[in-house]
């Protein structure tokens, strides 16, 4: 793939620089992206919306349960890939890089990025209902309950009908109307928010880059489309 010189030269130039990432980045490490044309994915009979819905969180938080521990035990094994660790490798290379990203399962963190804005939660935390108390589970078992209240525990993720974390949004926001450069990666670019991101890094005047394998609806503010794999094109751009 030829790397367009405008871009090279931003890519250069740039200190202020907003990456926004999607399902389709952890796609390529092997994980079930649920939307932009990846399988249609049920649980024992549930369609993902249904079984990933605040309404399912309220009517049977077993069933619910059940299904995270079941994507996380998936994910358990699953390796950052090539895109991971190169915008892991853009923190060095850039005075301000902030990472959004709409996944939840960690893998940027794995790959070695820090301050990682999570806009839709992690899969590797649990959250109590009540305290918003949060508990790591990455290393270990999930607790049965709250440590601080006792109350029980949700999975620390953005579910179907529910608002963004606090702040998550309003960071991301602020990063994208003062960088000079956003790249919009692996997003399906149907996801609000958190595809408006984009859209205010275009109208405050930033270079927008998309990398995706094929056209979203974001392809037409953005500055320039590299279509392919973002694990194939990332490394290319900085050469």
């Amino acid at each position: 793939m030829q790397i367009p010189a405008e871009l090279r030269e931003r890519f250069t130039q740039a200190r202020l620089v907003l990456v926004l990432t999607g399902a389709g980045v952890s796609a390529e490490s092997g994980v079930p992206t649920f939307r932009g044309g990846g399988n249609t994915a049920v649980w024992k009979g549930m369609p993902f919306d249904v079984i990933s819905s605040a309404q399912m969180l309220e009517r049977d938080l077993p069933a619910v349960w059940e299904w995270f521990d079941y994507r996380r035990n998936f994910m358990d094994s699953i390796l950052p890939n090539p895109a991971h660790y190169e915008i892991a490798r853009w923190q060095e290379r850039f005075p301000d890089l902030t990472l959004a990203t709409q996944n939840i399962d960690g893998l940027h963190q794995k790959a070695g990025s820090r301050n990682v804005i999570e806009l839709h939660g992690n899969i590797w935390r649990a959250r109590c209902a009540t305290c918003r108390s949060s508990f790591d589970m990455s290393q270990g078992p999930r607790p049965d309950a709250c440590w601080e209240c006792g109350d029980p525990l949700r999975p620390d993720v953005v579910l179907f009908g529910e608002m963004l974390p606090p702040g998550a949004f309003e960071f991301a926001s602020e990063a994208a109307a003062r960088c000079e450069l956003c790249f919009v990666i692996g997003t399906s670019g149907l996801v609000y928010p958190a595809a408006g991101l984009p859209e205010i890094a275009k109208a405050a005047g930033a270079y927008v880059c998309e990398v995706n394998p094929e056209p979203t609806p974001l392809s037409h503010l953005c500055d320039e489309v590299l279509m392919g794999n973002a694990g194939e094109v990332l490394p290319l751009i900085g050469k």
